[in-house]
């Protein structure tokens, strides 16, 4: 009999001193593994990254970051404290969310040679990149390296996604961590009963992560109880002790990831420690949040409570790539359809399902619930990767699909989609910073949608109108002969500290109230700029579209007195 222990790697690998010949065969089978499109996907990772950082410092300061970082602050102060300092819990609702990013952004910023709101807006980009890469594995695992790349270009030109990835840094760090815990999700069910510990470790990191923003975290216990459900042994008549078996062997395989997820939790999420339920509490206060804040659908304005049902979907389906919707439905077809040609393996079908859920169940319950809901799509921007991903495996299916009937028809869809995403890119390019405005053409456009649907809530051209309103004052006021310093108060349509950051003339200063200013600046959407009147002195535009106005009140106000600096 033949002893199956002997060595049976080539001479050359066992020869002493070979050790380097054989770590160099090592990484070639290694590289063998991937191909073109894996190389590509790391290229366009890569090249994210660079353009984050040529580009972070282009995003205004949004609305909820002046108040998020402070949360960070009172965070951190509530720990160097000794929990002493609770001042945390009573600073407006934000005790309801975690304080993840927030803790480690405001504690590189005592680390890092960059201004606080700057180094927050290049760590998000780099966690919405991160975003697209687990998007793209997670394809890649269901359908293979093609489909990985498609996700990736996807999510990389989707305005909703690439243009909230800088300053959207309550939104995309969850989306990430949600997407990245929904990867390793797949990769456990793929070894139940007896997944690798390094899966369960990467999966309480990321769940934990999301549950330190977010308390839309718990999801992914929904999903991971789904995940063991579909995992379980078939047939399933008739084998009800092995299936119990089975479901509590992968519970505590399990268990050690969801236990670091909660602890990590509690660290980044101070209110959630001071009671076991409150989690959930903060889970079912975010279903009921009634803030006194308006939003617009269609052109018809709404109180946040009492949107119509299908808010958050209409926002989806318009503000999302056609072709990654077209995508996404034909992923799911894929999983569903056991007559195509290139069907799907039970094995596949169960993780398109784990993606499919991790859309459709967040949505249903919004429509289903009637919950409340306000600036489009934002609190549902979790949603958008895994469709990326979906979009991904269905559009790789199909292509795969007509390569079985003619190779110059797979080629040509292939074309196509490429055509349709450069289509995509170039118009995220012309927004340029403003790609959050990107709506398709089943509105028509941002032309469609401007003062219809929600456009640029953040203020993002802020920084803009402030530009132009600077250049009309050196223009005007500074050429006239004895001219003397002034005091102009403008009226803003956005936070203080946006402004702030933005003016550079000492002559501006923002106004507090708005029954005295001089100039006015304000974004179309909701209508603020028709707020205040004014003589129009410039405007801030987009694919030929208004998206911020720029007044002069002072012919209706009167002379402005001149104070001596």
């Amino acid at each position: 009999m033949t002893d199956t222990s002997i060595e049976t790697r080539p001479p050359e690998e066992r020869i002493p001193g070979s050790g380097t010949v054989s770590s160099s065969r090592q990484a070639m089978r290694w590289f063998s593994r991937f191909d073109g499109y894996d190389f590509a996907t790391v290229i366009l990772v890569a090249a994210l990254v660079v353009l984050a950082f040529l580009t972070f410092r282009d995003y205004a300061v949004s609305n909820d970051e002046p108040v998020q970082h402070h949360y960070g602050e009172l965070i951190l102060r509530y720990y160097a404290s000794g929990f002493r300092d609770r001042s945390v819990f009573n600073f407006e609702n934000l005790y309801l969310y975690g304080g993840l990013f927030d803790i480690v952004a405001v504690g590189l910023s005592h680390f890092l040679p960059i201004e606080p709101y700057a180094l927050r807006h290049i760590l998000c980009a780099l966690i919405g990149v991160g975003g697209i890469g687990a998007a793209a594995l997670t394809a890649r695992l269901i359908a293979g390296p093609r489909a990985g790349f498609i996700a990736a270009i996807a999510l990389s030109v989707c305005g909703a996604w690439y243009g909230t990835m800088f300053n959207h840094t309550k939104d995309v760090p969850f989306a990430a961590a949600m997407m990245g815990a929904i990867l390793f999700l797949i990769r456990i069910a793929h070894s139940l009963p007896k997944p690798r510990a390094g899966h369960v470790v990467a999966f309480g990191l990321l769940a934990g992560a999301a549950l330190g923003m977010r308390s839309l975290g718990l999801l992914l216990f929904i999903y991971a109880g789904l995940a063991i459900i579909l995992c379980l042994p078939r047939p399933w008549l008739g084998r009800a002790r092995a299936h119990w078996r089975f479901v509590l062997r992968s519970s505590l395989r399990m268990l050690p990831g969801l236990l670091l997820a909660y602890v990590l939790m509690l660290l980044a999420w101070p209110w959630a420690a001071l009671a076991p339920l409150n989690p959930i509490r903060g889970l079912l206060a975010f279903s009921q949040f009634h803030y006194d804040i308006q939003t617009v659908l269609d052109g018809k304005v709404y109180e946040m409570a009492h949107v119509p049902r299908l808010y958050v979907p209409t926002y989806i389906a318009i503000r999302v790539p056609l072709l990654m919707l077209f995508g996404a439905v034909l992923g799911l077809a894929f999983a569903m359809k056991s007559s195509l040609a290139t069907a799907a393996t039970p094995a596949r079908q169960r993780d398109i399902a784990l993606i499919g859920l991790a859309v459709i169940f967040p949505l249903a319950c919004q429509v289903i619930l009637d919950g409340p809901a306000f600036t489009g799509l934002r609190h549902f921007l979790f949603v958008i990767p895994a469709l990326a991903a979906l979009a991904g495996v269905g559009l790789d299916a199909a292509v795969a699909a007509l390569a079985t009937r003619s190779r110059a028809v797979a080629v040509a869809s292939l074309a196509a989609i490429s055509a349709c995403f450069a289509w995509n890119a170039v118009t995220l390019v012309e927004l340029h910073p403003d790609e959050y405005l990107f709506y398709n053409p089943l509105v028509g456009g941002l032309q469609g949608a401007s003062r219809r649907y929600a456009t640029d809530y953040w203020f993002n051209s802020m920084p803009e109108a402030i530009h132009q309103l600077e250049a009309y004052i050196r223009r005007t006021d500074h050429a006239e002969p004895g001219h003397q310093p002034q005091s102009y108060a403008v009226a803003v349509c956005g936070v203080r500290l946006a402004f702030e950051k933005a003016v550079t003339l000492p002559e501006l200063h923002f106004a507090p109230r708005w029954d005295r200013y001089q100039f006015f600046i304000a974004p179309t959407h909701m209508n603020c700029d028709r707020a205040l009147d004014g003589r129009v002195i410039g405007t801030v535009k987009r694919l030929g579209v208004v998206i911020a106005t720029i007044k002069d009140h002072r012919p209706l106000s009167g002379p402005v007195a001149a104070v001596t600096r």
